[in-house]
C-alpha cells in the first residue's frame, strides 16, 4: 500500500574584498571578526539541534523540536536521524511519540525520495500468500539476488520453507514475459520457461516475479495513500513498534473505509524499517479480516553481481 527536507544551512563568513579595509584599525576588524565566528558558531549549534539529535540533545526534546518543524524540514530531519542511527537508539515509546507529531506527509515524502532499494542487492525473505483461500502453514524463506537496467532476478526457495529447491531468472533484456525456472524435489531436473502471469506462477503467488523488492511495497504505499488523501485519511489508524523475526520496525496501521475491490485492502500494516526509507513488513488483510498476504525482509545487502548469477549455468545452481 502506498500513502498521502532540516534546511541545511551552510555558513560562510566572506571578508570583503577591496582596498577601503586597508583603512580600518586592527582592534575593529578583530572585533568584526570575533563577532562573526561567535554568530557562526551559534549558528552551527541551532543547526546541529536540528540535524544531529542524539548528539545534541535528549530524545524527548528531539522529538519536541522535531514536531516543530515545517514539512520539509521534517523530512530532512528524518533522513539524517535514520541515516545516523538516532531512530534506532530511541525506545518504543519515542517513536511512536515522534511519528504521531510528524505532519501527515512527513512519511509518504521521506518514502518517495527514497531511496526505496538499490540499484543491485540480494535479499532474504519471507512470504506467505492466500491462494485459492488457503493460507500456508509456513512462510516461503527465499533468497533473491536483483539488478535494475535491465532488471534481472534469480531466486531461490530456501529448505526451511515448503517450497523448497526451486529456482527462477527472470531477465526483462532477453525474455520480458517469461521467467526460466524448476520446481524444488524430485522435479528440479526439468527447468522450463513460463508466462510471468501463467498459471505456474499464479500457483504460488499473486504478484508477478517483478514484483520482488522493496521498491515494490513502497510504491504501492504511495499509490494507495494518494486514494486515502481523496476520502480524507491522511493518517494512519495505529501506531506502534514491533519487532518481526527479529527486524525491529515503525508499524503504520492503515484501515481503508471500503476495502477491496477499491482498495488493495482493507486493512494493511507496513513496518518501516529504522535506518532506510522502505518498508521491511508488509501484512495485507482482506474485508473479512483475515490476513492474504505477508512480506517481511530479513536481510538487505547491496552487492553488484556478474552476469553468471543471471545465468541458468552457474555452478551454483541446479536448473
Amino acid at each position: 500500500m502506498r500513502h498521502p527536507e532540516l534546511v541545511e544551512k551552510r555558513f560562510r563568513y566572506r571578508l570583503g574584498h577591496g582596498t577601503r579595509w586597508l583603512s580600518l584599525i586592527v582592534a575593529p576588524l578583530a572585533c568584526v571578526l570575533i563577532a562573526g565566528a561567535a554568530a557562526a558558531q551559534n549558528d552551527a549549534a541551532a543547526l546541529a539541534a536540528h540535524v544531529a539529535p542524539q548528539v545534541t540533545l535528549g530524545a524527548s526534546e528531539a522529538v519536541a523540536n522535531a514536531a516543530k518543524l515545517p514539512l520539509e524540514q521534517q523530512v530532512k530531519w528524518l533522513r539524517n536521524a535514520a541515516q545516523s542511527g538516532a531512530l534506532e537508539q530511541m525506545d518504543d515509546a519515542q517513536l511512536v511519540a515522534l511519528f504521531e507529531s510528524f505532519d501527515p506527509l512527513t512519511v509518504p515524502r521521506y518514502i518517495e525520495e527514497g531511496p526505496n532499494g538499490y540499484p543491485s542487492y540480494e535479499f532474504t525473505m519471507l512470504r506467505q500468500e492466500r491462494i485459492r483461500g488457503i493460507w500456508p502453514r509456513r512462510p516461503d524463506h527465499m533468497l533473491v539476488r536483483l539488478t535494475r537496467e535491465p532488471l534481472r532476478i534469480y531466486g531461490r526457495w530456501l529448505p526451511d520453507g515448503p517450497h523448497a529447491g526451486q529456482e527462477i531468472i527472470y531477465d526483462e533484456s532477453k525474455r520480458a514475459n517469461q521467467m526460466y525456472g524448476h520446481l524444488g524435489g524430485i522435479f528440479n531436473i526439468i527447468p522450463l520457461w513460463t508466462s510471468i502471469n501463467g498459471t505456474l506462477a499464479r500457483s504460488q503467488s499473486n504478484h508477478q516475479v517483478r514484483d520482488l523488492g522493496t521498491e515494490f511495497i513502497a510504491q504501492q504505499f504511495l499509490d494507495e495513500g494518494k486514494k486515502f488523501a481523496n476520502v480524507g485519511i491522511t493518517r494512519p489508524a495505529q501506531i506502534d513498534v514491533r519487532t518481526v523475526d527479529g527486524v525491529r520496525v515503525v508499524a503504520f496501521t492503515y484501515e481503508t473505509p471500503t476495502g477491496q475491490p477499491d482498495y488493495y485492502a482493507k486493512k494493511e500494516v507496513l513496518g518501516l524499517d529504522l535506518r532506510h526509507p522502505y518498508f521491511r513488513m508488509a501484512e495485507s488483510y482482506g474485508n473479512d479480516g483475515e490476513i492474504f498476504e505477508r512480506i517481511v525482509f530479513l536481510t538487505i545487502t547491496p552487492k553488484t553481481f556478474d552476469d553468471m548469477a543471471f545465468d541458468p549455468k552457474n555452478p551454483e545452481y541446479r536448473f
